[in-house]
Formats: structure tokens, C-alpha cells, sequence
């Protein structure tokens, strides 16, 4: 049988009710609790690619995680997450990488409401 890879690629966009700056201050230290690794950080654009850790049967997923400012106490956050795929992995992996989506955005979230109970 014949190995053929290609990507499967997952989009989830969120608004979330915090300013701007405490959402990029968690998206590393979510990213951390998590255990993976910020490949690339550009503060200037709000945007990080991250890279999760590979499962079982599965490959690491590459995620692009852009914030951008809806007004003074919103921000949208934007992850598009890319995972290869083989013919081989791809039943055991379907659906892993919007787990990995909803994974970051638990972690986001556990930072943000962690934030503020210590604030």
C-alpha cells in the first residue's frame, strides 16, 4: 500500500471580552501549559506559530494564532491549525487538530480567568 500525505486544516475565530494586551500576555503561557512550542512570535502583528506535540499515530500540528483588537475591551483571536495527514494516520488522527484548536483555546481561557483572580 501506498503512502500518500497531505494537510487537513482546521479555522476557528473567537471574540473574546479582554483587551487586546492581557490576551497576548496568555497566548504563551498557554501555549507552555499546553508543552508546545512558539516557533515564531511577532509582537508587532499579534501572531504566533506554535507547534503542538506529535501524538500516538499522529503528527505534530503546526497552528498560526493571530489576535486583533474589535475595540478597547475585545479582541478576536483567529487559529488555523494545519496537521499533516497519511493515508495511514488519518483515520486514527481524524478530528486531533480541531481538538488542538479547542485545547488552545481551554488553555487561553484558564490564563485569562487565572489572570484575573490574582489581579
Amino acid at each position: 500500500m501506498k503512502k500518500v500525505a497531505y494537510l487537513r486544516k482546521e479555522k476557528e475565530i473567537v471574540e473574546i471580552d479582554y483587551p487586546l494586551g492581557e490576551i497576548w500576555a496568555a497566548i504563551p503561557k498557554a501555549l507552555t501549559s499546553l508543552e508546545w512550542t512558539a516557533e515564531q512570535l511577532d509582537d508587532a502583528a499579534h501572531q504566533v506559530k506554535a507547534k503542538t506535540k506529535a501524538g500516538f499515530m499522529s503528527y505534530a500540528s503546526v497552528l498560526l494564532i493571530t489576535a486583533v483588537a474589535v475595540d478597547e475591551k475585545t479582541a478576536r483571536v483567529t487559529v488555523t491549525a494545519e496537521t499533516p495527514v497519511t493515508t495511514i494516520t488519518s483515520v486514527v488522527d481524524f478530528g486531533r487538530t480541531r481538538d488542538r484548536i479547542e485545547l488552545f483555546f481551554e488553555a487561553l481561557a484558564k490564563q485569562l480567568t487565572s489572570h484575573e483572580n490574582t489581579g
